[in-house]
């Protein structure tokens, strides 16, 4: 059994870097310009979905119907304003930078696994640190996005490796499942006390004893990955 991942794969939005309040914000944008604001409920259902699922979420609620003519549209507004607020204000998560930069000494490949399109996604990995990550899979990438296992499936085939011996870090339910779906370990960052973890989740806090990754080190991480084996 192997001692070490053979390589992590990194969510971004709320892993990485705390996208959501921006996705949050945005969201409301665009449910207000289909002609109804969603409620809060509705708005966390869309937490880690596709852009398209998004859209879809968001027309239901106005009672409009959305035509595939119409996605273009929806998706310039997403780019422009998404870009607006990234620019803005945009950090990596505690410890994030520290414990990437470790586990980079250690010669672990590592990749961005988003359901963000490239466009927004390349944003947040200059954020972060485009020199940690060996490549990144995103959601405009791949037949079918989070909560489907496709994404990591190609990231475990750009690495060579068997998904199973691939450690993920993940925070919203979708995708959580679509990790455990495609074999990974997956360590679990939930940022709402009522988001759902797929079984066969360990979670942070409950390895860390909090919910982000200050302290952690790259020994801490392989500590967590036999944990996961066992």
């Amino acid at each position: 059994m192997a001692t070490t991942p053979a390589a992590i794969f990194w969510d971004m939005d709320g892993t990485l870097v705390d996208t959501e309040p921006l996705w949050e914000q945005f969201t409301y944008e665009l449910s207000e310009l289909m002609g109804r604001r969603l409620t809060p409920e509705l708005r966390e259902t869309t937490i880690g979905g596709s852009f398209r699922h998004t859209v879809q979420v968001c027309a239901l609620h106005a009672g409009v119907t959305v035509t595939e003519e119409d996605h273009p549209r929806f998706r310039a507004f997403m780019n422009e304003r998404m870009a607006e607020l990234m620019q803005s204000s945009l950090a990596p998560n505690p410890g994030v930078t520290e414990l990437l930069d470790d586990l980079a000494g250690r010669n672990l490949p590592m990749l961005v696994t988003t359901n963000t399109e490239r466009t927004l996604a390349d944003i947040s990995i200059g954020a972060v640190g485009r020199h940690f990550f060996r490549d990144s899979v995103t959601g405009d990438e791949v037949p079918r996005p989070k909560p489907a296992p496709d994404m990591y499936l190609r990231a475990a085939e750009l690495v060579g490796a068997d998904p199973g011996e691939c450690l993920v870090f993940e925070d919203s339910f979708t995708g959580m499942t679509a990790a455990v779906s495609a074999g990974c370990r997956v360590i679990g960052l939930p940022w709402y006390a009522d988001t759902v973890v797929p079984e066969g989740v360990v979670t942070l806090e409950s390895l860390h004893g909090r919910n982000d990754f200050r302290g952690a080190d790259a020994d801490t991480v392989l500590s967590w990955f036999h944990q996961l084996q066992r």
